[in-house]
Protein backbone atom coordinates (compact mmCIF):
# COMPACT_ATOMS: atom_id res chain seq x y z
CA UNK A 1 0.00 0.00 0.00
CA UNK A 2 2.96 2.34 0.51
CA UNK A 3 3.21 2.81 -3.26
CA UNK A 4 -0.40 4.00 -3.51
CA UNK A 5 -0.73 6.82 -1.03
CA UNK A 6 -2.77 9.08 -3.30
CA UNK A 7 -5.39 8.06 -5.84
CA UNK A 8 -7.14 10.25 -8.40
CA UNK A 9 -10.54 9.13 -9.70
CA UNK A 10 -11.61 10.86 -12.90
CA UNK A 11 -15.39 10.80 -13.24
CA UNK A 12 -17.53 10.92 -10.09
CA UNK A 13 -20.61 9.10 -11.31
CA UNK A 14 -22.20 5.76 -10.49
CA UNK A 15 -18.84 3.96 -10.49
CA UNK A 16 -16.23 6.64 -9.81
CA UNK A 17 -17.78 8.07 -6.65
CA UNK A 18 -18.35 4.72 -4.89
CA UNK A 19 -14.84 3.62 -5.87
CA UNK A 20 -13.40 6.84 -4.47
CA UNK A 21 -15.35 6.44 -1.23
CA UNK A 22 -14.33 2.81 -0.73
CA UNK A 23 -10.65 3.56 -1.39
CA UNK A 24 -10.80 6.50 1.03
CA UNK A 25 -12.36 4.25 3.68
CA UNK A 26 -9.16 2.15 3.54
CA UNK A 27 -7.00 5.12 4.44
CA UNK A 28 -5.96 6.17 0.94
CA UNK A 29 -5.97 9.88 0.10
CA UNK A 30 -8.40 10.24 -2.78
CA UNK A 31 -8.91 13.13 -5.16
CA UNK A 32 -12.11 12.98 -7.15
CA UNK A 33 -12.17 14.87 -10.44
CA UNK A 34 -15.32 15.81 -12.33
CA UNK A 35 -16.09 18.40 -15.00
CA UNK A 36 -19.41 19.41 -13.42
CA UNK A 37 -18.95 22.11 -10.74
CA UNK A 38 -22.21 21.19 -9.00
CA UNK A 39 -21.01 17.60 -8.58
CA UNK A 40 -17.71 18.77 -7.11
CA UNK A 41 -19.43 21.17 -4.71
CA UNK A 42 -21.95 18.54 -3.60
CA UNK A 43 -19.27 15.97 -2.79
CA UNK A 44 -17.12 18.50 -0.94
CA UNK A 45 -20.12 19.15 1.30
CA UNK A 46 -20.12 15.45 2.12
CA UNK A 47 -23.27 14.88 0.07
CA UNK A 48 -24.07 12.83 -3.03
CA UNK A 49 -25.76 13.56 -6.35
CA UNK A 50 -26.85 10.00 -7.22
CA UNK A 51 -28.99 7.35 -5.55
CA UNK A 52 -27.10 4.33 -4.21
CA UNK A 53 -27.74 2.61 -0.85
CA UNK A 54 -25.29 3.62 1.89
CA UNK A 55 -23.22 5.77 -0.46
CA UNK A 56 -24.28 8.94 1.36
CA UNK A 57 -22.85 7.61 4.62
CA UNK A 58 -19.62 6.47 2.95
CA UNK A 59 -19.04 9.81 1.20
CA UNK A 60 -19.89 11.86 4.28
CA UNK A 61 -17.41 9.82 6.32
CA UNK A 62 -14.68 9.99 3.68
CA UNK A 63 -15.01 13.75 3.22
CA UNK A 64 -15.28 14.32 6.96
CA UNK A 65 -12.08 12.38 7.60
CA UNK A 66 -10.23 14.43 5.00
CA UNK A 67 -9.49 11.35 2.90
CA UNK A 68 -11.74 12.41 -0.01
CA UNK A 69 -12.08 15.73 -1.73
CA UNK A 70 -13.32 16.71 -5.17
CA UNK A 71 -11.90 19.12 -7.70
CA UNK A 72 -12.38 20.17 -11.31
CA UNK A 73 -8.82 19.52 -12.49
CA UNK A 74 -6.46 16.55 -12.04
CA UNK A 75 -3.68 16.77 -9.49
CA UNK A 76 -0.58 14.58 -9.03
CA UNK A 77 -1.28 11.11 -7.67
CA UNK A 78 0.18 7.60 -7.67
CA UNK A 79 -2.83 5.93 -9.27
CA UNK A 80 -5.26 7.40 -11.78
CA UNK A 81 -8.60 5.66 -12.30
CA UNK A 82 -10.59 6.63 -15.39
CA UNK A 83 -14.30 6.06 -14.73
CA UNK A 84 -16.00 8.13 -17.41
CA UNK A 85 -18.92 7.30 -19.75
CA UNK A 86 -18.45 5.29 -22.94
CA UNK A 87 -21.71 5.71 -24.87
CA UNK A 88 -22.20 5.15 -28.58
CA UNK A 89 -22.67 7.63 -31.38
CA UNK A 90 -25.16 7.56 -34.26
CA UNK A 91 -25.03 4.23 -36.01
CA UNK A 92 -24.03 2.45 -32.78
CA UNK A 93 -20.39 3.49 -33.12
CA UNK A 94 -18.47 3.44 -29.82
CA UNK A 95 -17.73 6.89 -28.43
CA UNK A 96 -14.48 6.95 -26.48
CA UNK A 97 -14.15 10.73 -26.55
CA UNK A 98 -14.67 10.95 -22.78
CA UNK A 99 -11.92 8.40 -22.19
CA UNK A 100 -9.54 10.26 -24.46
CA UNK A 101 -10.35 13.59 -22.79
CA UNK A 102 -9.80 12.05 -19.34
CA UNK A 103 -6.49 10.52 -20.40
CA UNK A 104 -5.21 13.74 -21.90
CA UNK A 105 -6.36 15.67 -18.80
CA UNK A 106 -4.12 13.64 -16.48
CA UNK A 107 -1.09 13.69 -18.79
CA UNK A 108 0.37 16.96 -17.42
CA UNK A 109 0.53 15.61 -13.85
CA UNK A 110 1.89 12.12 -14.61
CA UNK A 111 5.29 11.08 -13.28
CA UNK A 112 7.48 8.01 -13.55
CA UNK A 113 6.10 5.14 -11.46
CA UNK A 114 2.45 6.11 -11.85
CA UNK A 115 -0.31 3.63 -12.60
CA UNK A 116 -3.22 4.46 -14.92
CA UNK A 117 -6.29 2.21 -14.77
CA UNK A 118 -9.23 2.35 -17.17
CA UNK A 119 -12.40 1.17 -15.44
CA UNK A 120 -14.85 2.37 -18.10
CA UNK A 121 -16.32 -0.45 -20.17
CA UNK A 122 -14.67 0.10 -23.53
CA UNK A 123 -14.19 -1.33 -27.03
CA UNK A 124 -11.28 -3.72 -27.46
CA UNK A 125 -8.12 -1.68 -28.00
CA UNK A 126 -9.06 1.34 -25.87
CA UNK A 127 -6.46 0.65 -23.17
CA UNK A 128 -3.74 0.57 -25.79
CA UNK A 129 -5.14 3.78 -27.27
CA UNK A 130 -4.74 5.42 -23.86
CA UNK A 131 -1.04 4.63 -24.00
CA UNK A 132 -0.74 6.38 -27.35
CA UNK A 133 -2.73 9.42 -26.20
CA UNK A 134 -0.60 9.78 -23.09
CA UNK A 135 2.62 9.31 -25.04
CA UNK A 136 1.61 12.03 -27.47
CA UNK A 137 1.26 14.42 -24.53
CA UNK A 138 4.33 13.29 -22.54
CA UNK A 139 7.31 12.49 -24.75
CA UNK A 140 9.49 12.63 -21.63
CA UNK A 141 7.91 9.47 -20.21
CA UNK A 142 7.83 5.94 -21.56
CA UNK A 143 4.66 3.85 -21.84
CA UNK A 144 4.01 0.10 -22.25
CA UNK A 145 3.52 0.17 -26.02
CA UNK A 146 6.98 1.73 -26.28
CA UNK A 147 9.06 0.16 -23.53
CA UNK A 148 7.11 -2.95 -22.51
CA UNK A 149 7.89 -4.08 -18.96
CA UNK A 150 10.37 -1.22 -18.56
CA UNK A 151 7.73 1.49 -19.12
CA UNK A 152 7.85 4.34 -16.63
CA UNK A 153 4.06 4.62 -16.54
CA UNK A 154 2.02 1.45 -16.14
CA UNK A 155 -1.40 1.11 -17.80
CA UNK A 156 -4.14 -1.45 -17.16
CA UNK A 157 -7.83 -2.12 -17.63
CA UNK A 158 -10.04 -3.31 -14.79
CA UNK A 159 -13.68 -3.08 -15.88
CA UNK A 160 -16.28 -2.33 -13.25
CA UNK A 161 -18.78 -5.17 -12.83
CA UNK A 162 -21.16 -4.04 -10.10
CA UNK A 163 -24.92 -4.05 -9.80
CA UNK A 164 -26.67 -0.70 -9.21
CA UNK A 165 -28.23 -0.83 -5.78
CA UNK A 166 -25.44 -3.07 -4.46
CA UNK A 167 -22.39 -1.15 -5.64
CA UNK A 168 -20.61 -0.66 -2.31
CA UNK A 169 -20.91 -4.33 -1.41
CA UNK A 170 -19.90 -5.61 -4.84
CA UNK A 171 -16.93 -3.26 -5.18
CA UNK A 172 -15.45 -5.13 -2.24
CA UNK A 173 -16.84 -8.64 -2.66
CA UNK A 174 -16.72 -9.26 -6.41
CA UNK A 175 -13.82 -10.83 -8.28
CA UNK A 176 -11.96 -8.41 -10.55
CA UNK A 177 -10.57 -9.10 -14.01
CA UNK A 178 -7.38 -7.07 -14.44
CA UNK A 179 -5.83 -6.71 -17.86
CA UNK A 180 -2.43 -5.13 -18.06
CA UNK A 181 -0.63 -3.77 -21.09
CA UNK A 182 2.20 -5.87 -19.64
CA UNK A 183 2.35 -8.39 -16.81
CA UNK A 184 3.99 -5.79 -14.59
CA UNK A 185 1.13 -3.40 -15.30
CA UNK A 186 -1.43 -6.04 -14.34
CA UNK A 187 0.43 -6.89 -11.13
CA UNK A 188 0.61 -3.23 -10.12
CA UNK A 189 -3.14 -2.83 -10.66
CA UNK A 190 -3.78 -6.00 -8.65
CA UNK A 191 -1.72 -4.62 -5.78
CA UNK A 192 -3.85 -1.49 -5.80
CA UNK A 193 -7.21 -3.26 -5.88
CA UNK A 194 -6.24 -5.60 -3.07
CA UNK A 195 -6.35 -2.57 -0.80
CA UNK A 196 -10.15 -2.89 -0.77
CA UNK A 197 -11.19 -5.90 -2.91
CA UNK A 198 -11.89 -9.10 -0.99
CA UNK A 199 -12.72 -11.06 -4.15
CA UNK A 200 -10.09 -12.68 -6.33
CA UNK A 201 -8.09 -10.50 -8.72
CA UNK A 202 -7.50 -12.45 -11.93
CA UNK A 203 -4.74 -11.22 -14.23
CA UNK A 204 -4.84 -11.23 -18.01
CA UNK A 205 -3.91 -8.91 -20.88
CA UNK A 206 -5.75 -5.66 -21.59
CA UNK A 207 -7.59 -6.81 -24.73
CA UNK A 208 -8.91 -9.93 -23.03
CA UNK A 209 -10.09 -7.91 -20.02
CA UNK A 210 -11.88 -5.48 -22.34
CA UNK A 211 -13.55 -8.35 -24.18
CA UNK A 212 -14.43 -10.13 -20.93
CA UNK A 213 -16.60 -7.25 -19.75
CA UNK A 214 -18.28 -6.94 -23.14
CA UNK A 215 -18.89 -10.68 -23.13
CA UNK A 216 -20.50 -10.62 -19.68
CA UNK A 217 -22.99 -7.96 -20.71
CA UNK A 218 -23.64 -9.49 -24.10
CA UNK A 219 -24.43 -12.83 -22.44
CA UNK A 220 -27.06 -11.06 -20.39
CA UNK A 221 -28.40 -9.21 -23.41
CA UNK A 222 -28.80 -12.36 -25.49
CA UNK A 223 -30.65 -14.15 -22.69
CA UNK A 224 -32.92 -11.18 -22.01
CA UNK A 225 -33.64 -10.98 -25.74
CA UNK A 226 -34.93 -14.56 -25.67
CA UNK A 227 -37.25 -13.68 -22.79
CA UNK A 228 -38.47 -10.51 -24.53
CA UNK A 229 -39.02 -12.38 -27.79
CA UNK A 230 -40.98 -15.03 -25.91
CA UNK A 231 -43.17 -12.33 -24.36
CA UNK A 232 -44.04 -10.91 -27.77
CA UNK A 233 -44.78 -14.38 -29.17
CA UNK A 234 -46.99 -15.12 -26.17
CA UNK A 235 -48.87 -11.85 -26.68
CA UNK A 236 -49.51 -12.94 -30.25
CA UNK A 237 -50.68 -16.43 -29.24
CA UNK A 238 -52.68 -15.41 -26.17
CA UNK A 239 -50.42 -17.17 -23.67
CA UNK A 240 -49.41 -15.87 -20.24
CA UNK A 241 -45.65 -15.53 -20.62
CA UNK A 242 -45.02 -15.43 -16.88
CA UNK A 243 -46.75 -18.78 -16.36
CA UNK A 244 -44.95 -20.18 -19.39
CA UNK A 245 -41.51 -19.17 -18.10
CA UNK A 246 -42.27 -20.50 -14.62
CA UNK A 247 -43.24 -23.86 -16.12
CA UNK A 248 -40.25 -24.04 -18.46
CA UNK A 249 -37.89 -23.15 -15.61
CA UNK A 250 -38.96 -26.26 -13.76
CA UNK A 251 -36.66 -28.12 -16.12
CA UNK A 252 -33.42 -28.65 -14.17
CA UNK A 253 -31.25 -27.17 -16.94
CA UNK A 254 -33.49 -24.28 -18.04
CA UNK A 255 -33.34 -20.80 -16.51
CA UNK A 256 -35.19 -18.30 -18.68
CA UNK A 257 -34.90 -14.71 -17.51
CA UNK A 258 -37.79 -12.33 -16.98
CA UNK A 259 -38.95 -10.11 -19.86
CA UNK A 260 -39.52 -6.39 -19.50
CA UNK A 261 -40.12 -3.30 -21.59
CA UNK A 262 -36.65 -3.49 -23.16
CA UNK A 263 -33.09 -3.26 -21.91
CA UNK A 264 -31.47 -0.13 -20.55
CA UNK A 265 -28.55 1.14 -18.56
CA UNK A 266 -25.03 2.14 -19.40
CA UNK A 267 -23.83 -1.45 -19.94
CA UNK A 268 -26.14 -4.11 -21.35
CA UNK A 269 -27.89 -1.77 -23.78
CA UNK A 270 -24.59 -0.39 -25.08
CA UNK A 271 -21.71 -2.84 -24.74
CA UNK A 272 -22.83 -5.49 -27.28
CA UNK A 273 -22.58 -2.84 -29.99
CA UNK A 274 -18.87 -2.52 -29.16
CA UNK A 275 -18.45 -6.16 -30.20
CA UNK A 276 -20.58 -5.70 -33.32
CA UNK A 277 -18.50 -2.67 -34.30
CA UNK A 278 -15.24 -4.62 -34.12
CA UNK A 279 -16.50 -7.79 -35.85
CA UNK A 280 -19.69 -6.88 -37.75
CA UNK A 281 -19.69 -9.91 -40.05
CA UNK A 282 -19.26 -12.39 -37.19
CA UNK A 283 -21.39 -10.92 -34.37
CA UNK A 284 -24.70 -12.02 -35.87
CA UNK A 285 -26.39 -13.36 -32.73
CA UNK A 286 -25.15 -10.36 -30.73
CA UNK A 287 -26.66 -7.94 -33.26
CA UNK A 288 -29.97 -9.81 -33.42
CA UNK A 289 -30.32 -9.83 -29.64
CA UNK A 290 -29.74 -6.09 -29.56
CA UNK A 291 -32.37 -5.57 -32.26
CA UNK A 292 -34.91 -7.71 -30.38
CA UNK A 293 -34.36 -5.79 -27.14
CA UNK A 294 -34.40 -2.43 -28.91
CA UNK A 295 -37.67 -3.47 -30.55
CA UNK A 296 -39.49 -4.38 -27.34
CA UNK A 297 -40.37 -0.76 -26.43
CA UNK A 298 -42.17 -0.41 -29.77
CA UNK A 299 -44.18 -3.55 -29.00
CA UNK A 300 -45.18 -2.07 -25.64
CA UNK A 301 -46.13 1.24 -27.24
CA UNK A 302 -48.39 -0.59 -29.70
CA UNK A 303 -50.13 -2.27 -26.75
CA UNK A 304 -50.64 1.09 -25.03
CA UNK A 305 -51.96 2.75 -28.17
CA UNK A 306 -54.47 -0.06 -28.69
CA UNK A 307 -55.71 0.31 -25.10
CA UNK A 308 -55.84 4.10 -25.32
CA UNK A 309 -58.00 3.83 -28.43
CA UNK A 310 -60.91 2.73 -26.23
CA UNK A 311 -61.18 6.23 -24.74
CA UNK A 312 -62.05 9.59 -26.31
CA UNK A 313 -59.45 11.59 -24.38
CA UNK A 314 -57.25 8.98 -22.76
CA UNK A 315 -55.01 9.65 -19.79
CA UNK A 316 -52.07 7.25 -19.64
CA UNK A 317 -49.91 6.69 -16.60
CA UNK A 318 -46.43 5.29 -17.18
CA UNK A 319 -45.10 3.81 -13.96
CA UNK A 320 -41.32 3.82 -13.80
CA UNK A 321 -38.72 5.72 -15.79
CA UNK A 322 -35.44 4.25 -14.52
CA UNK A 323 -33.79 1.45 -16.46
CA UNK A 324 -34.22 -1.08 -13.63
CA UNK A 325 -36.04 -1.39 -10.29
CA UNK A 326 -35.42 0.82 -7.28
CA UNK A 327 -32.70 3.10 -8.69
CA UNK A 328 -32.71 6.61 -10.15
CA UNK A 329 -30.55 5.81 -13.19
CA UNK A 330 -32.24 6.90 -16.43
CA UNK A 331 -29.41 6.06 -18.82
CA UNK A 332 -30.61 4.27 -21.97
CA UNK A 333 -33.88 3.54 -20.18
CA UNK A 334 -36.53 1.89 -22.37
CA UNK A 335 -39.21 2.99 -19.90
CA UNK A 336 -38.22 6.61 -20.40
CA UNK A 337 -38.10 6.09 -24.17
CA UNK A 338 -41.61 4.65 -24.15
CA UNK A 339 -42.98 7.50 -22.05
CA UNK A 340 -41.40 10.21 -24.19
CA UNK A 341 -42.54 8.59 -27.44
CA UNK A 342 -46.12 8.17 -26.24
CA UNK A 343 -46.17 11.85 -25.34
CA UNK A 344 -44.61 12.90 -28.64
CA UNK A 345 -47.05 10.75 -30.62
CA UNK A 346 -50.04 12.47 -29.01
CA UNK A 347 -51.57 9.21 -27.81
CA UNK A 348 -53.18 11.06 -24.91
CA UNK A 349 -52.31 12.95 -21.76
CA UNK A 350 -49.23 11.27 -20.32
CA UNK A 351 -48.48 11.05 -16.61
CA UNK A 352 -45.19 9.61 -15.36
CA UNK A 353 -44.41 8.15 -11.95
CA UNK A 354 -40.80 7.70 -10.86
CA UNK A 355 -40.50 7.38 -7.06
CA UNK A 356 -36.69 7.54 -7.13
CA UNK A 357 -36.35 11.02 -8.62
CA UNK A 358 -37.73 14.37 -7.53
CA UNK A 359 -37.11 16.23 -10.76
CA UNK A 360 -36.07 14.99 -14.18
CA UNK A 361 -32.84 16.17 -15.81
CA UNK A 362 -33.41 18.33 -18.85
CA UNK A 363 -32.48 15.64 -21.36
CA UNK A 364 -35.04 13.27 -19.81
CA UNK A 365 -37.91 15.71 -19.93
CA UNK A 366 -40.76 15.49 -22.41
CA UNK A 367 -44.36 16.51 -22.89
CA UNK A 368 -45.55 14.65 -19.81
CA UNK A 369 -46.07 15.37 -16.12
CA UNK A 370 -44.18 13.79 -13.25
CA UNK A 371 -46.82 12.95 -10.62
CA UNK A 372 -47.27 10.79 -7.53
CA UNK A 373 -48.51 7.22 -7.77
CA UNK A 374 -51.78 8.20 -6.10
CA UNK A 375 -52.41 10.95 -8.65
CA UNK A 376 -51.65 8.61 -11.51
CA UNK A 377 -54.00 5.88 -10.29
CA UNK A 378 -56.78 8.40 -9.76
CA UNK A 379 -56.48 10.18 -13.10
CA UNK A 380 -55.35 7.56 -15.62
CA UNK A 381 -57.51 5.44 -17.89
CA UNK A 382 -54.57 3.26 -18.94
CA UNK A 383 -51.92 2.31 -16.37
CA UNK A 384 -48.67 0.90 -17.72
CA UNK A 385 -46.18 -0.68 -15.31
CA UNK A 386 -42.80 -0.35 -17.01
CA UNK A 387 -40.39 -0.88 -14.08
CA UNK A 388 -40.82 -3.22 -11.12
CA UNK A 389 -40.18 -0.62 -8.43
CA UNK A 390 -41.19 -1.79 -4.96
CA UNK A 391 -44.11 0.70 -4.68
CA UNK A 392 -45.64 -0.86 -7.81
CA UNK A 393 -45.60 -4.49 -6.63
CA UNK A 394 -49.09 -5.85 -6.07
CA UNK A 395 -50.60 -2.82 -7.76
CA UNK A 396 -53.28 -4.73 -9.70
CA UNK A 397 -55.46 -4.98 -6.60
CA UNK A 398 -55.55 -1.16 -6.40
CA UNK A 399 -56.67 -0.52 -9.98
CA UNK A 400 -60.28 0.75 -10.04
CA UNK A 401 -62.79 -0.93 -12.32
CA UNK A 402 -62.97 0.50 -15.81
CA UNK A 403 -59.26 1.19 -16.06
CA UNK A 404 -56.82 -0.81 -18.19
CA UNK A 405 -53.67 -2.22 -16.63
CA UNK A 406 -50.74 -3.15 -18.85
CA UNK A 407 -48.12 -4.84 -16.68
CA UNK A 408 -44.99 -5.63 -18.70
CA UNK A 409 -42.84 -6.62 -15.70
CA UNK A 410 -45.19 -8.91 -13.75
CA UNK A 411 -45.49 -6.52 -10.82
CA UNK A 412 -48.67 -8.31 -9.84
Amino acid sequence: MSNFKRVAVIGLGYIGLPTAAVAASRGVDVIGIDVVPEVVDTINRGEIHIVEPDLDVAVKSAVGSGKLRATLKPEPADVFILAVPTPFKDGYKPDVDYVEAAARSIAPVLKAGDLVILESTSPVGTTEAICHWLASERADLSFPHQAGEDAQVRVAHCPERVLPGQVLHELIANDRVIGGMTRRCAEAARDFYKIFVMGECILTDAKTAEMAKLTENTFRDVNIAFANELSMICDDLGINVWELIALANRHPRVKILQPGCGVGGHCIAVDPWFIVDKSPALARLTRTAREVNDGKPHHVMDQVKAAAGRYKAPVIACLGLAFKPDIDDLRESPALEITKHLAADGVGKILAVEPNVKTLPKKAQGDFSLVSLEEALAQADVIVVLVKHKPFIGLSARIPAGKVLIDVVNAG
